[in-house]
């Protein structure tokens, strides 16, 4: 786990109603984990209609992630084993997409060959 991510969580983890050892560190008011469908209707999908995202669902994460890995230089074998896909076409055709920036970057760079040509 990426220590900084660790921090985070253990800084969550401070601020939870649950302390145990044994305790959730995402539990819901019960003591036991949340139900994935109530977390996305109740909160992310919710969220996302604040923040101007709009639909989305758990696949979304996804495909995030991979597309972040991939913007980051990621090698396409990681990003494979990452996503823990078993062929390396699911990765590449489905889940990974140019991040806008990084596609306004291709174009301009193509356009500085073609304009100093």
């Amino acid at each position: 786990m990426d220590p900084e991510l660790a921090k985070a969580l253990l800084e969550h983890r401070r601020r939870a109603v649950y302390l145990a050892p044994e305790d959730y560190v995402f539990a819901g008011d019960s003591g036991k984990p949340r139900w994935h469908g109530v977390m996305l209707t109740d909160h992310i999908k919710p969220a996302a209609v604040r923040a101007g995202i709009g639909k989305i669902g758990w696949h979304t994460f996804r495909h995030t992630f991979s597309s972040i890995l991939h913007q980051a230089g990621t090698s396409m074998a990681v990003q494979k084993e990452l996503l823990r896909h078993a062929d390396i076409q699911t990765t590449m055709n489905t889940y990974t997409q140019a991040v806008s920036a990084a596609k306004r970057e291709a174009v301009h760079e193509v356009a500085k060959v073609l304009l100093n040509a």
